[in-house]
């Protein structure tokens, strides 16, 4: 396992022969990791499980909520409250850190949200999530009928307005990760089944516009061999992307500079450290870490 470097543009990015150390194993299926800035630890998410985790270099991994209404992705708002994308509820939810928890995404047009599985938060404190339905099956949510007929992009605006769908219905299969360009004048969302990824044009409103293929052919889409979930931007603007193999790095000019090999399939992918250069991934049934030479595009919980 190593870097397979496409350009030696990689090699400014990552060393050579750098290898992801496994921190800890024996999981179900790993997701939605976030590192908080000053406690200096990483939430994770096992969904089979229904568990929260935490890791630390001190501490190593301990639960911290079971059962977790089978949690996926994760993230903190400016002020350091947690947001949670719930698969069992069917909500995005903020858990602040005197216990309170707050609903604040479930339905759209009256009917349940499908499932909100990666979350990310832009300046203005807009928060946006994917909704594919993978929450609805056995395993990774509990499973039940639909009752929205499509798999949608939202945003919550400044202040927990009212839920908006900011892609339109037929946009994508099963929109999964997401996130923004260093300057947020683009977002990135990634089609799991579709295996690839297009992007849009951020307004000053905080809606989306001129969608576009961004990168196509992250695998064929099929699970077992690696498909495109979890997904960040570095500091520089390249994106990198669960895949086969491990993780793929792309250019802002949708140039593929390479793969980081992983033991195990990603499920996503997340900076942190106290100088924000190890890359943590969940893979599958393990939690492991990767030094880079770049940090990730600052968001505000990292401010």
């Amino acid at each position: 396992m190593g870097v397979i470097a496409n350009s030696d543009k990689l090699l400014d990015l990552v060393a050579e022969d750098a290898e992801a150390e496994r921190l800890a194993t024996g999981f179900t299926f790993t997701e939605g990791p976030v590192w908080h800035p000053t406690e200096h630890y990483l939430l994770f998410s096992d969904m089979p499980a229904d568990v929260r985790r935490k890791w630390s270099e001190a501490e190593g991994v301990v639960e911290v909520m079971r059962p977790s209404n089978k949690c996926n992705g994760m993230t903190y708002d400016a002020d350091l409250n947690l947001l949670v994308c719930e698969h069992a509820t069917s909500s995005v939810v903020r858990e602040y850190a005197d216990g309170r928890r707050q609903t604040i995404a479930s339905r759209f047009r009256g009917k349940e949200l499908n499932s909100p599985n990666d979350i990310v938060v832009r300046s203005d404190g807009s928060i946006y999530f994917s909704d594919p339905w993978y929450g609805r099956m056995p395993v990774f949510g509990v499973e039940r009928e639909r009752e929205l007929g499509f798999q949608g992009v939202y945003r919550i605006p400044p202040g927990d307005g009212e839920l908006e769908l900011v892609v339109a219905e037929d946009e994508f299969d099963m929109p999964n990760g997401l996130c923004f360009s260093p300057d947020e004048s683009l977002l990135y969302i990634n089609d799991t089944p579709r295996a690839h990824i297009k992007v849009f044009e951020v307004a000053p409103d905080g809606s989306l516009a001129n969608g576009r293929l961004f990168f196509e052919g992250i695998g064929t889409g099929v699970i077992e061999e690696g498909i495109p979930d979890g997904m960040k931007c570095d500091e520089l603007g390249n994106i990198w992307v669960t895949g086969p193999k491990g993780v793929w790095v792309i250019s802002p000019q949708g140039e593929h500079l390479g793969v980081i090999e992983v033991p195990e399939n990603v499920g996503n992918l997340a900076w942190g450290g106290p100088d924000w250069r190890w890359l943590f991934l969940p893979a599958s049934t393990s939690l492991y870490r990767l030094r880079t030479k770049v940090g990730p595009r600052r968001e505000p919980y990292m401010r």
